[in-house]
């Protein structure tokens, strides 16, 4: 009952946004000479999008090929005006140069409604995202990476080694998403957490199962996200939450658990939280201000969230090139082996970081599936764009307008990248950084406010796939539609008809 409702609000509104948009306004940036789309193809969109026809890729795609000349171009996302900046040294000036203009994110999330979502990391904003960003800081350093390193690599082969159990008899077919979500799940939980779980053997377990309810962004959560973008006060006035009363239950009861238990037992673990427990007690004598639980259980929640779908999905993306040629896979499997042949059977930190050819592999996947489709800004402070086209007039962004920049597009661009829908790991190796313009290479963003994990999810990544490929092989399953296309079924970034591969060990 509840999906069928929020269809009929969400409908009536964006058929009301539309109505307004075509019929009582004048486009603003027809007004100023800067390219957009037309409305009528403005209009398909909205509805193939809200029909689930259209993805999210297509559609940043369509905007992108306006006019792939101009510095910026000017759309309405439902009535929300936003400037899409297509320009390498226009995105370089207003993500680090003018950072102080575009400090924030849009939020469409009200943080006394939904506290996991609205006082994380990335929905704080001005002084209070500064404070945060630097109090998480330290838990992404080298010494804190290698720490957590030894605790990935014990994730990793035991998941590599059941893997091997499972296909000792003959090939087995796996949903690679939903295997590889089993062990981000448990690097994430024992890294972050504290907590051992072992989803493979036990795939109901609590931590799995309410972080696969959480992360799942189809049917009516794809409803409510829409919505919650179209009138966050609407919203706000319904009581209408992303995240149900379980799952938020369950990860507060979590984080209080473990402070007491780290409390009692003097247990100090070199991860995220043990960071914001240091907070605690020093008052004024503090350079951050002491988190309560409520914020820190919002910072952990963040991390898990995005690493838990966000990393999954980046292996994904890996494992189906890797498993697509098999020369590529005996190339990367060769230099594999020399790493552990070296290291007699444990690679070090700094070994499986100094993998040119594994570095190589897992920066083209970012490359041709950057898991953040787009980044957003908030402008906070009045700033001047030059002119859109040849001949134009300078734009003035206002506070509280919003920019976006297309990175897949701009990853995708010939101009850019030669062979762009080709995976070529090559181009990432001596030699081959000559071939393509670095500026336009952004996987994790741009300046300041970039991903925080990112060196925790690069890590992840390198750790899983020396231990896979050491002990396994992988091809292409026949349950997999190639050539593979974005799904428009759901607002994560997904394979259409899911991911699929062939298992079986190394002989």
């Amino acid at each position: 009952m509840e999906i069928y409702f929020l269809l009929y609000v969400v409908t009536a509104l964006i058929g009301a946004l539309i109505a307004y948009y075509f019929f009582f306004t004048q486009n603003r940036f027809e007004k100023h000479g800067i390219p957009t789309p037309k409305r009528l193809s403005y209009l398909s969109n909205s509805i193939r999008l809200l029909m689930r026809s259209l993805s999210m890729v297509d559609n940043i795609e369509s905007l992108y090929s306006i006019n792939k000349d101009a510095k910026y171009i000017g759309f309405y996302d439902f009535h929300w005006p936003i400037i899409m900046l297509q320009d390498l040294e226009l995105i370089k000036s207003v993500t680090v140069k003018n950072f102080d203009h575009f400090v924030d994110h849009r939020s469409f999330i009200d943080p006394e409604l939904e506290p996991l979502f609205g006082k994380n990391l990335f929905s704080l904003r001005g002084d209070k995202w500064r404070e945060i960003r630097t109090l998480l800081s330290p838990a992404f350093t080298s010494s804190k990476m290698k720490a957590m390193f030894i605790l990935m690599s014990q994730c990793a082969e035991n998941f590599a080694s059941l893997l091997v159990e499972k296909s000792k008899g003959k090939p087995i077919e796996i949903n690679s998403k939903d295997v590889l979500t089993f062990y981000t799940n448990d690097t994430i939980a024992t890294c972050a957490f504290g907590v051992a779980v072992d989803s493979m053997k036990d795939p109901n377990n609590e931590f799995y199962v309410l972080g696969k309810k959480a992360t799942n962004f189809s049917g009516v959560n794809m409803l409510k996200f829409m919505m919650s973008r179209i009138s966050p006060k609407l919203s706000k006035f319904i009581g209408l939450k992303m995240i149900s009363r379980d799952v938020e239950d369950f990860f507060y009861q979590l984080i209080r658990d473990t402070i007491a238990m780290r409390d009692e037992k003097n247990i100090v673990r070199p991860d995220m939280l043990q960071l914001m427990m240091a907070t605690r007690g020093k008052g004024s004598e503090s350079k951050n201000p002491e988190l309560s639980i409520e914020s820190m259980t919002s910072q952990a929640f963040i991390f898990f969230f995005g690493g838990f779908d966000s990393t999954s999905t980046l292996m994904c993306f890996v494992f189906h090139e890797i498993a697509g040629n098999l020369e590529m896979q005996k190339k990367l499997q060769d230099e594999i082996d020399e790493v552990f042949e070296k290291s007699d059977g444990n690679p070090t930190y700094e070994a499986v970081n100094n993998m040119e050819y594994l570095d190589a592999i897992i920066n083209e996947s970012l490359r041709m599936y950057p898991i953040g489709l787009m980044l957003d800004r908030l402008c906070t402070k009045r700033f001047e764009l030059p002119p859109a086209v040849p001949g134009g007039k300078p734009y003035v962004i206002e506070p509280g307008n919003n920019i976006w920049i297309p990175i897949w597009s701009i990853h995708r661009n010939p101009e850019y990248f030669p062979e762009p829908n080709k995976f070529l790991p090559e181009r990432f190796l001596e030699g081959g950084k000559e071939t393509f313009n670095s500026s336009a290479y952004m996987p994790f963003g741009l300046g300041p406010r970039m991903c925080i994990g990112n060196r925790f999810a690069l890590l992840e990544t390198k750790v899983l796939l020396i231990h896979f490929f050491r002990m396994c092989n992988a091809k292409i399953a026949k349950k997999m539609k190639i050539p593979l296309k974005i799904s428009a079924k759901t607002l994560n970034l997904m394979a259409e008809g899911g991911f699929w591969l062939e298992i079986e060990p190394r002989k």
